[in-house]
């Protein structure tokens, strides 16, 4: 696994040992550290988030709304990024904030046009997303910018897993608030996978070195409060967890 972390003023990425205990940079001076020395970042640094709407098919069930016929796309920006362990603020204009567990994909080249069999080439790796929503402002507004863009709400993390080393397929998703299990899915139930979104979006803008691709939320979404801790975990990556204040 591979992350982004602070040791002092040096911010670097780094290659995780199997046991977790150490983190090798990977920037041309190298270096070895203790896990316990430095500050865990988010993984990455996107110039853009682009997230997937209703694209579970139980997530579509649940609602009971029609299968999309393509991706439902919808951005947030770079500033709303937060990484593990860092705090979810609650925004003073919202009464309703709502927790969605995701997995993200990692994009690692600069890439426009991508076809659906090549989409693995321009894959950095995979993460955990939680995609925290003012519900209340975004059924307000009628279009999701407000809803989705507050500093903070893009948890992403803890650390990425490279594409070869992880198959996004079939995998356990599961969202705990307060240690109690509030969304379990597989990703088995996506209605577009992602080579199909990767295909899709890059038709649409050009997607830079460690930009962020959302893939959407399983069924079981619902809200948060202060004090909360959320939990987003996915099978074979980790556990993104971060207290709402």
């Amino acid at each position: 696994m591979m992350g982004r972390f602070k040791h002092d003023e040096y911010i670097f990425y780094g290659e995780l040992s199997i046991d977790g205990n150490l983190v090798t940079s990977l920037s041309h001076d190298g270096g070895t550290f203790e896990m316990s020395e430095l500050a865990l970042l988010p993984p990455a640094k996107p110039s853009k988030i682009v997230c997937i709407g209703l694209n579970y098919i139980d997530h579509a069930v649940e609602l009971g709304m029609d299968v999309p016929v393509e991706p439902v796309i919808f951005m947030k920006p770079p500033s709303s990024v937060i990484g593990s362990g860092d705090k979810i603020v609650y925004p003073a204009m919202s009464q309703r904030v709502d927790y969605e567990a995701e997995l993200a994909v990692v994009i690692g080249k600069r890439c426009r046009n991508i076809d659906y069999e090549d989409a693995g080439d321009v894959i950095a790796g995979y993460t955990c997303f939680n995609d925290v929503t003012a519900r209340d402002l975004q059924q307000k507004d009628g279009q999701w910018t407000r809803a989705k863009s507050f500093d903070t709400f893009a948890p992403l993390g803890p650390f990425i897993v490279p594409e070869g080393d992880f198959d996004p397929s079939d995998v356990s998703i599961k969202c705990r608030v307060n240690g109690e299990v509030r969304q379990d899915s597989s990703t088995s139930n996506l209605i577009f996978d992602i080579p199909h979104l990767i295909e899709f979006i890059s038709d649409i803008m050009t997607l830079e070195v460690g930009d962020v691709i959302s893939t959407g939320t399983p069924p079981g979404v619902g809200e948060l409060l202060r004090g909360d801790v959320v939990e987003v975990e996915v099978e074979g990556i980790g556990t993104l967890a971060n207290e709402v204040i």
